[in-house]
C-alpha cells in the first residue's frame, strides 16, 4: 500500500511538471505571428506519416538513418510495457496483463527485450560516433559544450533504462523458476535470460531488491528523462508530428510574398485598386523579422522541433565553403532567443524591450547574406524544417527597413528601379545586341 501511494504521487509529479515544461513551450511558440496553415489536410497528414512516422528523410543516410530508426521503434513500442508498470505500481500487482494475454504477452515481453538490447548497442554505436570518431557535423563551432552533453546525456541515459529493463527482466526470470511468491511465470526472456548463469547465485532475498531496485529506477529514470526533454533538443521526439503536418508544401524554391509589399505593387499600376489601400487608422507593417516575435509561430515551432543532427549545415554550400553561415545555428540562435524573451514575458507578464534581438545579438548580418537561398537546408532536414524561411525574413528586413545591403545587392536594386531589370540597360536599349545578328 506504502509503495503505491509513493509511485502514485511520483507519478503525478512528474506528468504535472512535464504540463507544465508543455506549456511553457507552447506558450513561447504563441509569442509568434499567426498563420494559416490548415489547408491540404490530406497532403499534411501524408507528410507527417512519411516523414514523422515513417522516417522517409532519415534514411537518406542509411547507416545513421537505420540506428535511429531501431532507438526510434524502441521508444514507442517499449512504452507499451511501461502501461504496465504504472498499473503494477499503482495497485501493488505484478505483470497484470499476463493472465489475459496469454502467449501474445510472451511474445510482447520477447520483442520488448529485443528492442531493448538494440537501443542499448545503438546508444552505444552513437555515442561512439560522436565522441571517439568525433563526425565533423557534431563538433561545429555551435556545438559548444551543452548541445555535444545534452546528446551524450540522453545517449547515456537510454543505455542506463535499456540495461535496467533488462536486468529486472533477468531477475524476474530467475525468481520465477524458483516459484517466489508475487513472481508468477509470466513472459519470454530471449537476452535477459542470459544473464541467469550470472544471477542464479543470488539468494532471492538479493534478486527481490535488484529487481525491484532495476524496476523504480526504471520508471523514474523515465519520468526524470520526461522532463528533462523540454530542456534539450530532444523534443522533437514530440514536435517531429506537428512540425511535419504543418510543412510548407510548396516547391522548394516558391518564397512567399508579403501582402503589404503586393498591396503597395497594386496601388502603384492601379491607385483605385479595390482593397489594395490600407485603412487611413492602421498601423504600418514591419518589414521583414528583427526579434523572433516577428517570425510566425511555425518558424518558432521549427526552432524547437531542430534535433540538431546537422544535417543542414553539412548540406549547406556556403557552409562548405567557409562561409560564416551554419542553418543549424540559425535555428539554435532563434531557440535560444525564444526561450530568453518567453523567459522575460513570464517575469514582466507582457513582451518588453531588453535591448536585445535575434538580429544583430545572436545571427549576424555576414551569416545571412552568405545563403544562396538554394533550399539544400530544408531538403536535408529529416523534420522538415525550413530555416531559409528565417533568414529570408530576416534579409527583409535589413533591405526594407534598414536600407542595408551590400554594394552588389544595392546596384541590382536600383537597376530594378529605374531600369526594370537587373542590369544597367535603358529598357530601350536592351534588343541593340541583336542588331549585329
Amino acid at each position: 500500500m506504502i509503495s503505491g501511494i509513493i509511485f502514485t504521487v511520483i507519478l503525478i509529479a512528474g506528468i504535472a511538471l512535464f504540463t507544465r515544461n508543455v506549456k511553457r513551450i507552447s506558450n513561447n511558440i504563441k509569442l509568434g505571428k499567426d498563420v494559416d496553415l490548415s489547408d491540404n489536410k490530406g497532403k499534411r497528414w501524408a507528410t507527417m506519416a512519411r516523414v514523422a512516422l515513417g522516417q522517409s528523410k532519415m534514411t537518406a543516410r542509411p547507416i545513421a538513418g537505420i540506428m535511429h530508426i531501431i532507438i526510434y521503434l524502441g521508444f514507442v513500442i517499449i512504452n507499451v510495457e511501461v502501461l504496465e508498470i504504472i498499473i503494477d505500481g499503482i495497485f501493488n500487482t505484478h505483470r497484470i496483463f499476463a493472465p489475459y494475454l496469454g502467449v501474445i504477452y510472451d511474445l510482447l515481453i520477447a520483442s520488448f527485450e529485443y528492442l531493448a538490447f538494440g537501443v542499448l548497442l545503438v546508444c552505444v554505436l552513437f555515442l561512439i560516433r560522436r565522441n571517439v570518431l568525433k563526425i565533423k557535423r557534431f563538433w561545429s563551432k555551435e556545438m559548444t559544450a551543452w548541445p555535444r552533453s545534452d546528446a551524450n546525456i540522453i545517449l547515456v541515459a537510454e543505455v542506463l533504462l535499456m540495461a535496467a529493463f533488462l536486468t529486472m527482466n533477468g531477475a524476474d526470470s530467475v525468481l520465477q523458476s524458483r516459484g517466489e511468491a508475487h513472481y508468477t511465470e509470466a513472459g519470454s526472456f530471449p537476452i535477459s535470460g542470459l544473464l541467469a548463469g550470472w544471477l542464479g547465485s543470488f539468494s532471492n532475498e538479493s534478486l527481490i531488491l535488484l529487481e525491484r531496485g532495476c524496476w523504480w529506477f526504471h520508471i523514474v529514470g523515465i519520468l526524470i528523462f520526461l522532463n528533462y526533454i523540454p530542456y534539450s533538443k530532444h523534443f522533437h521526439i514530440f514536435l517531429a508530428f506537428p512540425n511535419t503536418y504543418y510543412s510548407n508544401l510548396n516547391p522548394k524554391g516558391q518564397m512567399s510574398n508579403m501582402a503589404s509589399v503586393t498591396n503597395e505593387v497594386k496601388l502603384m499600376l492601379d491607385p483605385a485598386a479595390a482593397g489594395a489601400a490600407p485603412p487611413a487608422d492602421a498601423v504600418p507593417e514591419k518589414f521583414g523579422a528583427k526579434d523572433v516575435t516577428d517570425l510566425t509561430w511555425k518558424q518558432l515551432m521549427d526552432s524547437y522541433s531542430c534535433t540538431e543532427c546537422g544535417r543542414c549545415t553539412d548540406s549547406c554550400p556556403a557552409n562548405q565553403t567557409g562561409k560564416l553561415l551554419s542553418p543549424r545555428k540559425v535555428m539554435m540562435d532563434t531557440r535560444d532567443r525564444l526561450e530568453e524573451v518567453g523567459k522575460l514575458k513570464r517575469e514582466k507578464g507582457e513582451v518588453t524591450d531588453d535591448g536585445r534581438a535575434l538580429l544583430g545579438d545572436y545571427i549576424s548580418d555576414e551569416e545571412l547574406w552568405a545563403c544562396t537561398s538554394c533550399n539544400a537546408c530544408t531538403e536535408a532536414c529529416p523534420v522538415n524544417i525550413d530555416p531559409l524561411s528565417i533568414i529570408l525574413d530576416l534579409r527583409r528586413f535589413l533591405v526594407m527597413e534598414k536600407s542595408s545591403a551590400p554594394s552588389e545587392l544595392n546596384n541590382m536594386f536600383t537597376n530594378v528601379e529605374n531600369n526594370g531589370a537587373p542590369w544597367p540597360f535603358s529598357p530601350a536599349d536592351r534588343a541593340n545586341w541583336s542588331k549585329e545578328l
